[in-house]
């Protein structure tokens, strides 16, 4: 079962904090690992975090809560990447996660390994040309050797910030594989990185997580139909 690895800081440029933002009764990030918790292909999740003080509290949060953590470079996201998997005894599959998606959908990421491995594929997305899925359940799969020789060889800072560039931008070298869904929702945004993308989640929360905290992809959509305020909240589509 792959290595899972959930990013996050505290030190959001746009919503600081934001990953301690409570939603329905617990902080946003421990409610994103409940739904990854539910996935059936994904093997031990970890949280990689910086070693700046500004994430003490996060780091805090997750171990009292029992969730492993690796701590490396703010900004050089992908040493701190090869950092946790070095940390956690990464040799087979990786899987990358944001933790700005508390409506991660487990199904969606289990399809995605599940293509990773059918495919042997060297890196594998959802998110791939024409992007398919709502915003907010990205799924990066890649083999741990590869990110690796990425790390060795890339000083690009682009690389090093968003941790797969090297993989996927190089397809002549590394076989990419895409999962693609036949609906058109790639503007969809379920992701959280404004004040109202927070409020937009807090509504959907508070609206399905009571009755059934296992709430689907598709009961987010049914409701988010239902609540017209909700429907193009803060400007972008939301269904």
């Amino acid at each position: 079962m792959p290595l899972t690895i959930l990013q996050a800081r505290m030190s959001s440029s746009r919503l600081p904090g934001k990953v301690l933002a409570d939603l329905a009764g617990a902080p946003m990030i421990l409610r994103q690992i409940e739904r990854l918790s539910r996935a059936r292909r994904l093997g031990r999740i970890v949280v990689a975090t910086s070693d700046q003080a500004s994430d003490d509290v996060l780091a805090a949060r997750l171990d009292k809560a029992g969730v492993p953590v690796f701590r490396g470079s703010l900004d050089d996201v992908l040493a701190r990447f090869i950092g946790a998997m070095d940390a956690f005894g990464a040799t087979g599959t990786v899987v990358r996660l944001t933790a700005d998606c508390p409506l991660a959908d487990p199904v969606v990421i289990d399809e995605t390994v599940a293509l990773h491995l059918a495919s042997d594929a060297d890196y594998t997305s959802n998110t791939p040309a024409r992007r398919s899925y709502p915003k907010g359940l990205d799924v990066e799969v890649f083999r741990a050797e590869a990110l690796r020789a990425a790390a060795r060889e890339t000083a690009d800072p682009y690389d090093r910030e968003h941790v797969t560039p090297f993989l996927y931008r190089r397809p002549e070298r590394f076989k990419v594989a895409g999962l693609e869904q036949a609906a058109d929702e790639g503007e969809v945004r379920w992701t959280v990185d404004r004040p109202d993308d927070l409020d937009f989640v807090r509504a959907v929360y508070a609206g399905l997580y009571g009755a059934d905290p296992a709430f689907t992809s598709d009961d987010v959509r049914a409701f988010v139909r239902g609540r017209p305020d909700l429907v193009d909240m803060g400007g972008d589509r939301r269904v």
